[in-house]
Order: structure tokens, then C-alpha cells, then sequence
């Protein structure tokens, strides 16, 4: 499996070309008529700061919730997310929490001048993070899909800056086989050449619809939400706030074996959470109970793989009781 095969639900639904310019400039949000009409859309309780950092070349945009003087909490989002929908899960938080949660880059509000995206550099992004909201201590982390893997990964090569670890169905890619290196070259320099694009709606409801065709059971509300957050206005369209060459495929086979070392290699506390109806914790199975075999588990009901949006409030409470013996 590729990285950009990972189900976080937006990949497959975009097909065609943002321009490059358009999607790093659109920083603020805009308006639409459909704005302006009857449509609910969730507002936030805890309100929200978004803050640029520079990290390793990359101008990356930071959420961040809460008192800079509360416990530190970093959220890890998945393929295609942004920070900012960790929204959800900040608003039923029970205790007080300085939530940072980056938008990758090329994703979200980080403009990235990148012509490939390679998994080294969001563990190296990590640590630099580590380095400026938790110097001297090590970290509460807390990853879900993509970001999840991440986490997984850090806190095993890291684990003296890991203090416990949330890995929201974050299970690791299908192994790879060797012989399947010279066809995986070919296919990547063939959409090198051809360049990935993302598709475009004709407003926000539309992206919204789509959202919440992929998670039935969150709102539309929060549905609208999130299309704001994923989305934004470029000339009467709206188009994906995502660099498209993050749909590249990655010419490096993944070796299962290499992350099973990094994992056995943690040393924090792990707590492990997957959805009932997820269909990437059904199609992984017992080797997510291999991953880590003493960690925690929580298994939440009625949820699928995007858990922050269907089940914030049963994710939040999993979260805060496990982090809760740590402040």
C-alpha cells in the first residue's frame, strides 16, 4: 500500500488541477454565496490561534488551543487533514490542555516549495516542533492515520522526547516486495511527468456532502466545517487546500520490518484507539494488537477511521483518561 493510498477521504475525491499559487497564498477564509444562506456550520467552543513557524526551511502554520502555561498536548493529523479539525476533539476536552497541533507540510495552511514529500522529513519536522514547544521535557503526542505512523515511528527513535503516545489507527502500510521496486520507479517518474492534480466544487455544500459521505455519522454542521478548513474560494470554485504531489506515489518501498523496530523500540506509555466500523482496523486485524502488544486499547462504537469527526466526544474522554495520570 502507499502512503497516499491510506483511507483518509479525500485523496479519491479530487481528480482535477489547483494551481500551485492558489492554494499556498489562501491563507484567510472566504466567503461564498452558499456563506451567506441558512447553512449551519459547527462553531468552536475553545477558541483558536493559528501561529507560523519556521522549521527546517518550511513556513508552517501551528493550532493552538488553550494557555501556552497548561500541559502541553501535540495532535498529529492524518493524509489530507489539517490540524485545525482536531476542533472537535479540543471542544470536549475536560481538562485544560495547551493543544498544538501543526498542519503538515503541503497541507492545510503550511505552504511548502516542495517537489516530493518524503516520510523522513515529517519525524524531522517533529522534532524540530519538540524543540520549541518542549524543549526540556519530553511530549504528550497524540497521531491519528498518517499522523499516527508518524508519532509511531518518532517515539520509537526518539523515545527519550516521547512521554506517552495516542495512536489513532495508525497501524503501518502493507509490506512491500522487493521485486516490486522497478515498476513503483516507473510509476512515480510517470506522474512526475504527467503532475497530480486535485479536483474542485462547485461550493462549499458540495465539498461538505462529499466530507460527509465518507463519515456518515458525523453533522453536517461539522461536515461544513470542515469543508471550510479543506477547502477555500479561487475563482467561484472551491479547490483542495493540499499540495497535489502529495498524491505522488512514493518511489521508496515500505519494509514493515524497519517500522516493527521503532515500535518495539518505545519506551512511553501507549494507548491504541480504532473505530468500530473502520475499515482500515478490520482490513489490519491482529497486527495492530502486534504493534503493540501491553499498550492500552480503546475500541469506540459507532465510529469508522475519522473518529475526531464521528465520535469527538467518546475520543476525547479516551484520551483525556489516558493522559490524565500524566499531569
Amino acid at each position: 500500500m502507499l502512503l497516499s493510498e491510506l483511507p483518509v477521504f479525500i485523496h479519491d475525491l479530487t481528480h482535477k488541477s489547483a494551481p500551485r499559487s492558489s492554494w499556498c497564498n489562501a491563507l484567510p477564509r472566504c466567503a461564498t454565496i452558499a456563506d451567506m444562506a441558512d447553512i449551519e456550520i459547527y462553531q468552536p467552543v475553545v477558541s483558536r490561534d493559528v501561529n507560523e513557524r519556521s522549521i527546517r526551511g518550511v513556513q508552517y502554520a501551528i493550532n493552538e488551543w488553550g494557555d501556552a502555561s497548561a500541559p502541553l498536548l501535540i495532535y498529529l493529523h492524518g493524509w489530507g487533514d489539517t490540524g485545525s479539525t482536531f476542533q472537535f476533539v479540543v471542544d470536549q476536552l475536560s481538562d485544560d490542555w495547551h493543544v498544538v497541533a501543526p498542519d503538515w507540510r503541503g497541507f492545510g495552511r503550511t505552504r511548502c516549495s516542495c517537489s516530493s514529500y518524503w516520510f523522513p522529513d515529517y519525524l524531522a519536522d517533529l522534532n524540530e516542533l519538540l524543540a520549541i514547544y518542549s524543549p526540556n521535557e519530553p511530549a504528550r503526542l497524540v497521531g491519528h492515520s498518517m499522523g499516527a505512523n508518524v508519532g509511531a515511528l518518532y517515539a520509537g527513535t526518539m523515545p527519550e522526547r516521547v512521554s506517552a503516545y495516542v495512536n489513532i489507527e495508525g497501524f503501518g502500510l502493507t509490506d512491500s516486495d522487493a521485486t516490486d521496486a522497478p515498476a513503483r520507479y516507473r510509476d512515480w517518474l510517470q506522474a512526475m511527468d504527467e503532475g497530480p492534480r486535485f479536483g474542485t466544487y462547485p461550493d462549499f455544500a458540495a465539498l461538505a456532502a462529499r466530507v460527509r459521505s465518507r463519515s456518515p455519522r458525523m453533522s453536517e454542521a461539522a461536515a461544513e466545517f470542515v469543508a471550510r478548513e479543506w477547502g477555500y474560494l479561487d475563482d467561484g470554485v472551491i479547490r483542495i487546500r493540499a499540495d497535489p504531489r502529495h498524491k505522488l506515489p512514493n518511489p521508496v518501498l515500505y519494509r514493515r520490518d524497519e517500522a516493527r523496530a521503532c515500535w518495539a523500540a518505545t519506551t512511553a506509555e501507549v494507548l491504541v484507539v480504532t473505530g468500530t466500523h473502520s475499515n482500515l482496523a478490520r482490513h489490519v486485524g491482529t497486527e495492530a494488537d502486534a504493534m503493540y502488544p501491553d499498550a492500552a486499547r480503546e475500541t469506540i462504537a459507532d465510529a469508522g477511521h475519522m473518529l475526531h469527526f464521528e465520535a469527538s466526544q467518546s475520543l476525547a474522554d479516551a484520551i483525556g483518561a489516558f493522559l490524565r495520570p500524566t499531569l
